[in-house]
C-alpha cells in the first residue's frame, strides 16, 4: 500500500508544478504605457450658427447627378468603370477579403491526406547498422498512405480570433478606402469639368474680347492715317490687342490641361476628351445638405475617418495577438492509415502488406510549446504591436481633426462664394445698363463707335469674372458634398469609438 500512498501524495505535487509552469509565463508581460485615447468629435455649434441655409438630410451617394448636366454625369459613369486607381482599389478589397478567409481557416481543423513510397539502401557504416548489424547493406520498399491527417491547434488565450477580427477590421478598412477613392475620384471630375466649362466660357469671352481690340486698333490706324490723332493712340491699341490674344492662348493652354485631366480621370486617352464642354448648362444648387449635428454623424459618413477606425481596430486585435504568443500553445494532431516495409527484392508483395489489416496504424500527437526565452523577441513584437495601435489610434483622431476642418471650411466658402454671386450679378448689370445707354447716344449721333466699344469692354471682362466666380461657386459646393462624406454610410460604425487593445 505504500508505493499507492507514494505515488497519490505525487500526483497533487505533479499537478501543481504543471500548472505553475503553465501559466509562470504569464507574469513576463510587460505592461508597457497606457494606450492612445480616441478623441471625441468637437462640436461645431458657432461654426453651424453662421451658416444661413442648410438641410437635415446628408448628400446622396450619386450627388453629381443634382447638377443636371448629362455630360459630367456620363464622364463620372465612365471613371467608375475604367479608372485604374479606383480597379486597383477594388482589387486591394478583394484580396483583403481572401485574407479573412486565411485567418479564420485557423479555428478549424486542418484535414488532409497523404501518402509516400520510398526505396533505400541502408549503409552499412551508419549508425543504424551499427546498432543492427544483420540489416548492414540491404535495400527496402517502405509505403504509407494515410487516407485522414489532421492537425488542430486549441485557441484557448484567443489568438487565433483575434487574427480573423484583425483581417476582418483591414477588410473593412480597404473597403472604406474604396469608397475614399470613388469619392475623391467623383469629386476630382467634377471640379476640373467645372474649371474646364468656365475656361470655355471665358475662352468665347476673350475671343470677342480680341475682336474689340482688333476694332478699336483698325480704328486708331485709321485717324492715324487721316491725320485726326497721333501715333500714340495706335501704340496703344497694338499693345492692347497683343495682350488680349496672348491672353486667349493662355486660356486655350489651361483649358487643354482640364480636358487632358478629366480623360485621365476617366481612364482614356486625351483625344477622348477633345469635344467636352459641349453641353454648358448646370444647375447650381440653392442648398447643399448639411446636418446639424455633423460632429456625431461624421464617423458614419466619411469614408476616410471609418478607414482610419478599421485599422485601429484591426491594430488592437493585433495586440491582443502579441500578448498571446507569451502563453503556451496546446495543439493535436493524428493519422488514421496503412504502412508496411519489406526488402527490395520483395517489392511484389508489398501491395499486398500494404493493405491488409495487419498494416492499420494509427496515432495521436497532443502537443505543448511553452516559450520560456527567446532573446526579448516577444516583448519586442508586443511593444511595436502597442506602437502601431496607437499610431493607429492617433492617425484617427488626426482624421478627425482634419474631417472637421474641411466641413468649416467648406461651409465658409459655400457661403461665401454665394455672396460674392450675387454681388457681381448687380455689378454686372449695371455695367451692362452703361453700354446699353452708349449705344443709344451712338444711335443718336452723340457718340462714335470707340465709346460703344469701350463701354463694352469692362461689361466682358465682369463677364469674364463671373464665369470664374460661377466655377469657384460650383467647386466649393463640390468641396462640401465631399467634406460631408460624398452619400458615403456605415450603419456598422459606432457613434463614439470604444475600441482598446487587450
Amino acid at each position: 500500500m505504500r508505493p499507492c500512498s507514494t505515488t497519490t501524495r505525487r500526483l497533487p505535487i505533479g499537478l501543481g508544478i504543471g500548472c505553475a509552469l503553465f501559466f509562470g509565463s504569464c507574469a513576463w508581460i510587460p505592461k508597457g504605457d497606457p494606450p492612445a485615447q480616441y478623441l471625441e468629435p468637437p462640436e461645431m455649434t458657432e461654426t453651424l450658427a453662421e451658416v444661413t441655409s442648410r438641410l437635415q438630410n446628408w448628400p446622396e451617394d450619386r450627388w453629381w447627378e443634382q447638377f443636371g448636366n448629362p455630360e459630367l454625369n456620363g464622364l463620372i459613369e465612365q471613371a467608375l468603370k475604367d479608372n485604374p486607381g479606383l480597379k486597383h482599389a477594388s482589387a486591394r478589397l478583394r484580396q483583403a477579403t481572401s485574407l479573412v478567409k486565411v485567418e479564420g481557416a485557423r479555428l478549424l481543423p486542418f484535414l488532409e491526406a497523404d501518402a509516400s513510397l520510398t526505396y533505400e539502401r541502408i549503409s552499412q557504416h551508419g549508425v543504424f547498422a551499427a546498432l543492427n548489424p544483420e540489416v548492414a547493406g540491404i535495400k527496402i520498399m517502405y509505403g504509407i498512405i494515410n487516407p485522414l491527417s489532421f492537425r488542430y491547434e486549441f485557441d484557448f488565450w484567443g489568438k487565433n480570433r483575434a487574427m480573423l477580427e484583425a483581417s476582418l477590421g483591414h477588410a473593412a478598412a480597404e473597403e472604406a478606402e474604396t469608397a475614399e477613392v470613388r469619392l475623391r475620384l467623383t469629386t476630382g471630375i467634377a471640379r476640373a469639368y467645372f474649371r474646364g466649362q468656365a475656361l470655355q466660357q471665358q475662352l468665347t469671352i476673350v475671343k470677342t474680347i480680341v475682336g474689340i481690340r482688333r476694332d478699336l486698333k483698325t480704328l486708331a490706324e485709321t485717324r492715324f492715317r487721316l491725320g485726326l490723332d497721333n501715333d500714340q493712340p495706335v501704340k496703344i491699341a497694338v499693345a492692347d490687342y497683343e495682350a488680349a490674344f496672348k491672353r486667349q492662348a493662355a486660356i486655350r493652354d489651361q483649358l487643354d490641361v482640364q480636358r487632358h485631366l478629366l480623360a485621365r480621370l476617366a481612364g482614356k486617352g486625351p483625344d477622348e476628351a477633345a469635344h467636352l464642354f459641349a453641353k454648358p448648362k448646370v444647375i447650381v444648387p440653392t442648398q447643399i445638405a448639411a446636418p446639424d449635428h455633423l460632429s456625431i454623424g461624421l464617423l458614419v459618413h466619411r469614408p476616410d475617418l471609418a478607414a482610419a477606425l478599421y485599422r485601429a481596430h484591426a491594430a488592437s486585435r493585433l495586440v491582443r495577438v502579441a500578448t498571446t504568443q507569451f502563453y503556451p500553445t496546446i495543439d493535436l494532431t493524428g493519422f488514421v492509415g496503412f504502412n508496411a516495409l519489406t526488402l527490395a527484392k520483395g517489392t511484389d508483395k508489398l501491395a499486398n502488406f500494404l493493405f491488409s489489416g495487419q498494416s492499420f496504424s494509427y496515432g495521436l500527437a497532443p502537443g505543448l510549446r511553452m516559450p520560456w526565452f527567446e532573446g526579448g523577441r516577444l516583448r519586442g513584437e508586443l511593444g511595436a504591436q502597442r506602437a502601431e495601435y496607437d499610431a493607429a489610434v492617433e492617425l484617427y483622431n488626426d482624421t478627425l481633426l482634419d474631417a472637421m476642418r474641411e466641413v468649416a471650411d467648406s461651409l465658409s466658402a459655400w457661403q461665401t462664394t454665394n455672396e460674392i454671386m450675387a454681388s457681381h450679378k448687380r455689378l454686372v448689370a449695371s455695367l451692362g445698363d452703361d453700354w446699353r445707354l452708349a449705344k443709344i447716344r451712338l444711335v443718336n449721333g452723340l457718340d462714335d463707335d470707340r465709346e460703344v466699344l469701350r463701354h463694352r469692354y469692362p461689361v466682358l471682362e465682369q463677364e469674364y469674372a463671373l464665369r470664374a466666380l460661377e466655377s469657384d461657386q460650383l467647386v466649393a459646393a463640390v468641396d462640401l458634398i465631399e467634406s460631408l462624406g460624398g452619400g458615403y454610410h456605415n450603419p456598422d460604425i459606432e457613434q463614439r469609438p470604444k475600441h482598446n487593445p487587450s
